[in-house]
């Protein structure tokens, strides 16, 4: 049984509907082809998931998954602080063969034990999306050690300093292409 509420459901759905997968863009004609034996075009991208669905709780740890677009993070963010969520972590996925970071949160209902996933995805070439610190002031943290980590500004964030690293650190380490810097003490 879902320990996830149908009207916080029915909620995500209303304000980020499913995109269209009935008509997808048709494929691309190959150009140029000489034996269309030799030309055989790959099979298409499985559908997009939706953009909001249950699941089960035993199996992947929370009960809601939403994928919305970044300028809509802080909508979501705002309709879960309606419903007494509150925010439990912050991360990101650097995916650098689609250039792209996806950006993780996780709400937990502390009452209802009811766990929320909201995701969504930004440019890895412009790494920024706007701060929920004003609406969830326990995203401050989460958001500087995922800047420090993965190098993705949180727009409008009251305190942009780093958190772990030192000042001075270059890079970021949790990107896929990070390249550690070189130490003359760590040379044999």
């Amino acid at each position: 049984m879902s320990r996830c509420p149908d009207h916080l459901f029915e909620r995500f759905q209303e304000l980020f509907p499913t995109m269209d997968t009935e008509n997808p863009a048709p494929p691309e004609a190959s150009a140029g082809a000489e034996n269309e034996a030799d030309t055989a075009e790959p099979p298409p991208p499985p559908p997009p998931p939706p953009p909001c669905r249950k699941t089960e709780f035993a199996k992947v740890g929370y009960d809601l998954d939403a994928i919305v677009e970044p300028h809509q993070i802080e909508e979501a963010a705002k309709l879960l602080d309606d419903e007494g969520f509150a925010i439990d972590m912050i991360t990101a996925v650097d995916w650098p063969d689609a250039e792209q970071f996806e950006l993780v949160y996780d709400f937990m209902h502390f009452e209802a034990g009811t766990r929320v996933c909201v995701r969504t995805r930004i440019p890895r070439d412009r790494p920024e999306i706007a701060t929920l610190s004003f609406i969830f002031p326990g995203a401050n943290w989460h958001e500087r050690e995922t800047a420090e980590f993965f190098g993705i500004q949180f727009t409008g964030h009251p305190n942009p300093i780093h958190l772990l690293l030192p000042d001075d650190f270059e890079g970021y380490p949790l990107r896929k292409d990070f390249k550690p810097p070189s130490d003359p003490l760590l040379k044999p």
